[in-house]
């Protein structure tokens, strides 16, 4: 194999165990099973890749896919949906929230995210932003409203680092540089999915607020976010793309 292409087409399947013609043309991405499950049963259709590095569920023309953890893994999956070059793609994340005005529970959405995870600079040069498009976090802002919910919007620090809420010179930079939250996927999504030419989203949800310490993540508080936040995230972003879907708008860049 020795174009992108004939990679892509033999390892998203590969790495998801569904063959390239069942994907739907809109895919939402998370990075834990529940979602994956979730969608399945509010569908009644089967997971797919239980013996593969992905879960996906696949329904009324959207294919969820579980991608794992971290940057690495989420330029992987945004290379190898270019094998079926979706028209829409979004990001269900959490996130941790920077500033003291965010609780657990909150949604974000983001309008730009700050590369510092590493993975999108083997794709551009530093000074190109991560930016969302705009067409796609229009339509979720409108499913947020039609839910009678609110959100924050601002950048998303991203970084490869997962285990820094111990390093206060860290947590004073974030504070530097203003961002509403720190996760570490949102900037290489955007990032990839602009070098594929892959129309990207995001929408978060705070799930901790590690600036302080009784703010950091849990077994205990990660389970509270599942049972009470995380069906209404889900539900925004189907209905978002459905929102797409329903109205044939497109979502693509100007130019890529």
């Amino acid at each position: 194999m020795k174009t992108k292409s004939e990679i892509v087409n033999d390892w998203l399947p590969r790495y998801t165990g569904q063959a390239l013609e069942h994907f739907g043309d809109y895919i939402l991405l998370c990075n834990f099973q529940n979602y994956v499950e979730m969608f399945a049963e509010m569908h009644q259709v089967p997971v797919v890749g239980r013996d593969k590095p992905m879960t996906c569920a696949t329904a009324d023309g959207i294919t969820i896919i579980n991608f794992g953890m971290g940057s690495p893994t989420a330029a992987t999956i945004m290379d190898l949906l270019s094998a079926i070059t979706p028209k829409a793609v979004l990001f269900l994340g959490k996130c941790g929230g920077i500033k003291s005005k965010t609780a657990v529970g909150d949604l974000i959405l983001p309008i730009a995210a700050i590369r510092g995870e590493g993975t999108s600079n083997d794709y551009f040069p530093p000074e190109v932003p991560a930016l969302p498009a705009f067409a796609l976090q229009k339509a979720i802002s409108t499913t947020i409203r039609d839910h009678h919910k609110d959100y924050w919007t601002g950048t998303v620090y991203t970084t490869n680092r997962r285990v820094w809420e111990h390093d206060d010179q860290f947590k004073e930079y974030l504070k530097t540089i203003r961002v509403m939250a720190i996760d570490m996927e949102t900037a290489t999504i955007f990032s990839t999915g602009f070098a594929n030419q892959i129309p990207t989203g995001a929408l978060l949800l705070v799930s901790d607020q590690p600036m302080t310490p009784d703010g950091v993540k849990t077994s205990k508080s990660d389970v509270s976010v599942t049972q009470n936040y995380v069906n209404l995230h889900l539900q925004i972003g189907i209905e978002s793309l459905k929102q797409l879907i329903n109205n044939g708008h497109t979502v693509k860049h100007l130019l890529f």
